[in-house]
């Protein structure tokens, strides 16, 4: 294809976006992949690797953690923020966070278009999209999933597969686990596959946040959280004494008590 011009995709080094970054090549693009480490289980040395072999020309890996801890989660705390009183949003208040960074690395790069893998019937298209809008209004934004030669091409997670298969690109999801996870430090959340079907329990293997209620120990632990303004500010474990006050620290230690 004729060069198109330079695009920044938000990239996690899923299926997805593996798969987006190739077919960009394809199209004519050069590729810019920015990776935001948002508190995701990841091996980022390895993601970065692995899209610089798929052809992007530059990668970038970006700590975002502190600055969704406090700019972003704990204006959802204070706000008491749940989507029908018990989904706490994380998926949703991390796409503003990433796109901020997006739209940055852009400008840095002179890059006029931006990319992403939200699926076309989401929010998460929105999510993305209007935050870049708002923070540039003359980006433009390149959704696959709402082009025809990319969806008529793509209809399934199979055909996916396959292209992966086809161009040596390694990929977490096989046909037996072919759910979609979504990761950050605020929570985990899952689609696709057999969990469509409501019928169906979550598999011991989806736990990652936490173990298995029927695994958990039986004693509890007991915590303190100091709360200023309606957000934590201390967090102290009655058992052992410790205690942890920095915003990014105290959220990480609570991750892992849970």
């Amino acid at each position: 294809s004729e060069p198109k011009g330079t695009v920044v995709l938000a990239y996690s080094g899923g299926l997805d976006t593996s798969c987006i970054l190739a077919w960009l090549k394809e199209q004519g693009y050069a590729v810019v992949a920015f990776l935001a480490n948002i508190g995701q289980k990841e091996d980022f040395a390895e993601a970065r690797k692995k899209a610089l072999a798929l052809g992007a020309k530059k990668v970038y890996v970006e700590d975002v953690r502190r600055e969704f801890v406090e700019e972003f989660v704990w204006a959802a705390v204070q706000a008491g923020a749940l989507y029908e009183e018990r989904y706490p949003l994380g998926t949703a208040l991390a796409r503003p966070c990433i796109a901020r960074r997006l739209v940055g690395i852009a400008r840095r790069e002179g890059a006029p278009y931006v990319a992403h893998g939200a699926t076309g019937k989401g929010n998460d298209q929105v999510r993305f999209e209007l935050s870049c809008y708002a923070l540039c209004p003359s980006i433009k934004v390149i959704a696959p999933w709402r082009l025809p030669e990319f969806y008529r091409r793509f209809p399934g997670r199979r055909e996916l597969m396959d292209y992966a298969e086809k161009h040596g690109i390694p990929v977490p999801v096989t046909p037996q686990t072919p759910w979609s996870m979504d990761e950050n430090l605020m929570h985990i959340s899952y689609e696709a596959g057999i969990l469509e079907n409501p019928k169906n329990p979550a598999p011991p293997g989806l736990y990652t946040k936490t173990c298995d209620p029927a695994a958990a120990p039986d004693t509890p632990d007991t915590l303190e959280i100091e709360f200023k303004q309606g957000v934590p500010v201390k967090v102290t474990n009655a058992k052992d004494g410790a205690t942890r006050q920095e915003a990014l620290e105290l959220f990480v230690y609570l991750n892992e008590i849970a």
